[in-house]
């Protein structure tokens, strides 16, 4: 299985009658820090994914396993829509909030785009906005 983003919808009016009936949605495949690859395939929908989503889609004969892609002429059908990823105990990726996500490195310190350093114990996104995500420390 990949990793895939949903970029649109592939509307095909004319098709084999094997197809007919089935949604076909725009993949970006993306690399481990959820950036596009710019690869792209055309997968059936099997769950209801939207435009933007993060999704888990199957290719070739893995593809024809699904409830509704037995036996038709698919080679690619997004079989999950993707909550969350976690990698090394760290939260990379959350559908509440789809930014990417960086890992911190507990053992050293990164340097930021300004000349100085970043360091800490939280999740850290690479951005530089500085707020509090304390959620209401007093």
């Amino acid at each position: 299985m990949q990793l895939g983003r949903v970029r649109g919808t592939v509307v095909a009016t004319r098709k084999d009658e094997n197809l007919i009936g089935l949604r076909f949605l725009l993949v970006e495949e993306l690399d481990a820090r959820f950036a596009g690859t710019g690869r792209f395939v055309v997968a059936t929908d099997a769950v209801g994914a939207g435009s933007g989503e993060v999704v888990l889609y199957a290719s070739g004969s893995s593809a024809r396993l699904t409830e509704i892609t037995r036996d038709r002429p698919v080679d690619a059908v997004i079989s999950a829509i993707v909550d969350t990823v976690d990698a090394d105990g760290e939260i990379v990726y959350s559908k509440s909030d789809p930014a990417p996500h960086e890992p911190t490195r507990s053992n050293a310190s990164r340097s930021s785009p300004s000349g100085g350093s970043k360091s800490g114990d939280s999740l850290s996104r690479g951005s530089d906005s500085g707020g509090s995500t304390s959620g209401g420390a007093k």
